[in-house]
């Protein structure tokens, strides 16, 4: 005998938790299974903060951006949390992505200012900075670890159920479009079917596992990241949020573009965007590599005077990357996908959950850039 709902969201990470707190609020039968623990390190969506940026030329990121905010702020009052930190954002390095970033957010009215490099330097002594450096007011970092629980909380309010250590092993769309079967193995190791009018996959770095023979996906990279939390020399000092995008001459240098952001009671967070290693999610190392964490102290050494770059804390987590760095967000027959988050989603988390269930029940299409036929491109 099977169970049946009208929605099932596999995967409990940031995105799937806001897609069934999105379908719930609407009245929509949901359930959600995901594979582990709450707060787990498996994944991507754990840890203390992201960053909030908004630093973005593209109008579908911007579009995203707005409405998150706005969808944060109505979790916060419902949640009673604090949830974003708007301390600014400093975007800095590459002329032109700093120079279109800026007149997209003017054209947008967003409170933005483009400092010198003296200028902000004194404004945040313990960084260096190179050429013009874009500041945005409207920016920070969201508290992740916060977020997800106000996430669950909300779904469960709005009467999802969330059920934990579920590991789905097969999905399998039923004939004559009468839905989509589930498969899954609980903690005890008993097997169950759930059926579904439709299912919502939102599984990260198992994406692939579980639809790659049933869609027609886009090629997804998982990568072991290894951002690091270092203490600050000072306590005086100021630290906004912060993208480092590398001119030629530092990207051959260090590899990648360097994002990061205050963390509150574990110092700064400063990484390299998609520089780890290719991993089977199941077989990590959860180490960088000597090459990776010699990189990143020299790197903090140079452009943070106000951080001590011998003393970091490492972080393990994964991206799923798209070549092109685009999400992955469409419906094909009774199953909707997000994926292929790239490392630069979780800002986006609520308005992508609501782009997901509009999917889902056929209200709307996610905007075209992600859609699978644009990666198809």
């Amino acid at each position: 005998m099977s169970e049946r709902t009208e929605h099932l969201v596999v995967g409990g990470g940031a995105m799937g938790l806001a897609t069934a707190w999105q379908l719930a609020a609407r009245g929509a039968s949901v359930r959600l299974l995901e594979r582990f623990e709450a707060h787990h390190t498996r994944g991507a969506s754990h840890g203390s903060t992201r960053n909030l940026n908004n630093a973005y030329a593209e109008h579908e990121y911007l579009d995203l951006f707005g409405e998150a905010v706005a969808l944060w702020r109505a979790l916060e009052a419902e949640s009673r949390t604090e949830l974003l930190g708007l301390h600014g954002l400093a975007t800095h390095g590459d002329a032109d992505v700093v120079t279109s970033a800026h007149d997209a957010l003017v054209a947008r009215g967003a409170a933005v200012a483009l400092l010198s490099a003296d200028e902000a330097a004194a404004r945040w002594a313990g960084m260096r900075f190179a050429g013009d450096v874009l500041f945005s007011a409207e920016a920070g970092i969201v508290h992740a670890a916060r977020a997800l629980a106000a996430l669950e909380a909300a779904a469960i309010r709005c009467g999802a159920l969330v059920e934990r250590c579920e590991r789905v092993l097969r999905i399998e769309p039923q004939a004559g479009g009468s839905g989509v079967r589930v498969t899954a193995r609980g903690a005890d190791g008993a097997e169950r079917a759930l059926d579904a009018d439709h299912v919502t996959v939102t599984a990260g770095a198992w994406t692939e596992a579980l639809l790659g023979d049933l869609i027609d996906l886009p090629p997804l990279v998982v990568t072991e990241e290894h951002p690091a939390h270092f203490p600050p020399r000072s306590a005086s000092l100021a630290w906004p949020s912060f993208n480092h995008m590398l001119p030629p001459e530092l990207a051959a240098e260090f590899g990648a573009p360097v994002y990061g952001m205050p963390s509150p009671g574990e110092g700064v967070k400063v990484g390299f965007h998609r520089v780890g290693d290719v991993v089977d999610p199941d077989e990590r190392t959860y180490r960088a590599s000597d090459a990776q964490r010699e990189r990143l102290r020299r790197y903090v050494s140079e452009w943070f005077p106000g951080l001590d770059g011998d003393a970091p804390a490492e972080i393990s987590c994964t991206y799923t990357s798209t070549a092109s760095g685009r999400f992955v967000l469409d419906t094909v027959g009774p199953i909707t996908v997000g994926a292929g988050f790239s490392g630069h989603g979780f800002k986006f988390t609520p308005a992508i959950g609501r782009v997901l269930a509009d999917a889902a029940q056929g209200r709307a299409t996610p905007p075209d850039r992600f859609r699978l036929r644009a990666h198809a491109r």
